[in-house]
């Protein structure tokens, strides 16, 4: 036989041999736990435990990262807030601010196609009567029709005014719902009654409210009445405005645009005038980060779990070594190498704990899809968390089967066979 064939043949037998092995480690080890079910059960409990709350704790931490997410897109995410921040022009003595005005937002409109709406934010306060002759302060802000599209605000009775009432200065307005409870007893009540500003009656033809609580932290408060921007310009007898709010058409155009509608602005104003264009596209960004952050932090808690369960493993497995010293005296005489018994008690150890990371995965998927299934609720889940619960799972019954394995391997046969 040709020296090339030869060494063929071998390497193909020494193959078949290795495999026939393994498999024959494999049969050893399932028979092993078929003898001993309950133990083999106990043992993988803590792996199961700890990887169903692995599962868990991820799908809960990013049900809470698209909670929080939500809710500040429901604020706006395509929102640009336009406003003057300072300078001017002038001498010392005959100094004037450079406030922004409404030419500057159709300028931006007409230069800027990724705007989708735009509107005027004109800023005042009144004291107006709330009922039983008491008067109260409120926040008066006159804006266009759009201003509802762009802060995503929610009527929720009556409506809001619309061009044609822009267009014809109609003296209407919408209130806040906690005003309208207060000056008339509830939202339905409030709807075609008449108030006044600075001595200027108005009708009331819808209440609102912010699509989500900003706890007064935005332009709104809870005593807030809007009104036609047309109708508000006349209280103030300028074309000033405090603010300009954007919509862009697609989200991606958010911070370009921004940059675009200060650019634009500025080249109308005098140099050293500053202007300055707020997104929710950053807060955005740190929410999501943040909330990345404390994903992982409670991953990384979880998977203190799925260590007690490796202890608890690796102390049965030793319990295990004890209990079969004989049968492992008895192997090493028959011809098994301290590398075969090693990696039966290894492969033990890894099955154990994959069997429960297993089990532990499906139940801990089981549980959100139920939630999804049977209620409204769209919970997310991570494909991701299952195969790093069954990796980590097969790297928990390496580290802490490799003691036992190895106690193991190390035996003498001579002793073992004399142990009783």
């Amino acid at each position: 036989m040709p020296a090339s064939t030869q060494r063929s043949f071998e390497s193909t037998l020494a193959s078949a041999k290795r495999t026939m092995g393994v498999k024959e480690i494999v049969h050893i080890a399932v028979d092993s736990f078929r003898a001993s079910k309950v133990r083999f059960a106990l043992t993988a409990l803590g792996m199961v435990i700890g990887s169903m709350s692995l599962i868990l704790v991820v799908t809960i931490a990013l049900t809470g990262k698209q909670y929080i997410l939500h809710e500040i897109e429901s604020i706006g995410t395509n929102w640009i807030d336009l406003e003057y921040a300072g300078g001017g022009g002038g001498s010392v003595s005959n100094y004037h601010t450079d406030y922004l005005r409404l030419d500057d937002m159709r300028a931006v409109d007409e230069d800027v196609p990724e705007i989708a709406a735009s509107s005027p934010i004109l800023q005042m306060h009144d004291r107006i009567n709330v009922g039983s002759g008491i008067q109260q302060d409120v926040l008066v802000l006159g804006v266009m029709p759009p201003y509802r599209q762009i802060r995503n605000l929610k009527v929720t009775t009556g409506r809001f005014f619309d061009d044609e009432d822009e267009n014809t200065h109609e003296k209407v307005a919408d209130i806040t719902i906690p005003l309208a409870r207060q000056m008339y007893g509830s939202a339905n009540a409030a709807i075609n009654q008449t108030f006044q500003i600075s001595g200027i009656p108005f009708t009331i033809v819808g209440t609102f409210k912010e699509s989500v609580n900003t706890f007064g932290q935005s332009e709104i408060r809870d005593k807030t009445i809007l009104i036609p921007y047309s109708v508000a310009r006349y209280f103030t007898g300028t074309d000033y405005v405090q603010d300009i709010f954007f919509s862009t058409r697609d989200r991606a155009d958010v911070q370009a645009t921004a940059k675009e509608i200060v650019k634009i602005v500025s080249a109308r104003h005098q140099p050293n005038s500053v202007y300055t264009a707020s997104t929710l596209t950053q807060l955005i960004t740190v929410a999501g980060v943040i909330a990345n952050a404390l994903t992982i932090i409670l991953f990384l808690i979880s998977a203190i779990t799925l260590a007690v369960g490796g202890v608890g493993i690796m102390n049965i497995m030793l319990a295990t070594v004890r209990a079969r010293i004989r049968e492992i005296g008895i192997r090493k005489a028959l011809g098994a190498t301290a590398h075969e018994i090693r990696l039966q008690f290894l492969l033990e150890a890894i099955m154990i704990s994959l069997a429960g990371g297993a089990v532990g995965s499906a139940i801990g998927i089981a549980m959100p899809l139920s939630v999804r299934f049977f209620t409204a609720f769209d919970i997310p889940i991570s494909g991701w968390s299952v195969i790093i619960a069954m990796g980590t799972s097969t790297l928990v019954g390496i580290i802490f089967g490799t003691l036992p394995a190895n106690r193991a391997a190390q035996m003498d046969p001579v002793e073992s066979l004399k142990y009783e």
